[in-house]
């Protein structure tokens, strides 16, 4: 079996497991905090990679 057939097999149940086990590890309180740093991680690496972008923008010229 491949990793996308195991990744295809997931399903409702298996989810709700992941999400039960997360709200019993984290808490109700500690989700929005753990969700708002993940959010402000993406953020900085979109940020990042834009001026990366054009720093090679103007290298290339």
């Amino acid at each position: 079996m491949t990793a996308l057939h195991i990744f295809l097999a997931i399903g409702p149940w298996q989810i709700a497991i992941v999400v039960f086990a997360v709200l019993l590890l984290f808490g109700g309180k500690k989700i929005p905090e753990l969700m708002r740093g993940l959010g402000s991680g993406i953020k900085e690496f979109k940020d990042a990679s834009k001026e990366d972008d054009k720093i090679e923008e103007n290298t290339e010229k």
